[in-house]
């Protein structure tokens, strides 16, 4: 029988899942916004397309090295979800 507890387990790990495989593009570009706003602020260059075009750029690289990890975990998780099920 499906329990409430049983639920919560689940949306934890997703929600823990979630966090850990965004971790990596979201900190390099939390750290491409403060390099590329400490250089405007530098320069006094405030134009937008300035700091969003690098960030992007980065967060892309960074999601392409982190590919396999990234498919790996997921794959690991969706695992993970379907051997709990079927013992529901």
């Amino acid at each position: 029988m499906f329990e409430a507890s049983d639920a919560i387990d689940l949306v934890r790990e997703a929600l823990l899942a979630a966090v850990v495989l965004a971790l990596p593009m979201l900190a390099v570009g939390m750290l491409a916004g403060l390099v590329i706003g400490l250089i405007q602020a530098l320069t006094q260059i405030q134009d937008q397309t300035v700091s969003f075009v690098p960030k992007i750029m980065a967060m892309a690289a960074v999601l392409i090295a982190c590919l396999p990890w990234l498919m790996s975990r997921m794959v690991e998780f969706t695992r993970h979800v379907f051997e709990d099920a079927g013992g529901l």
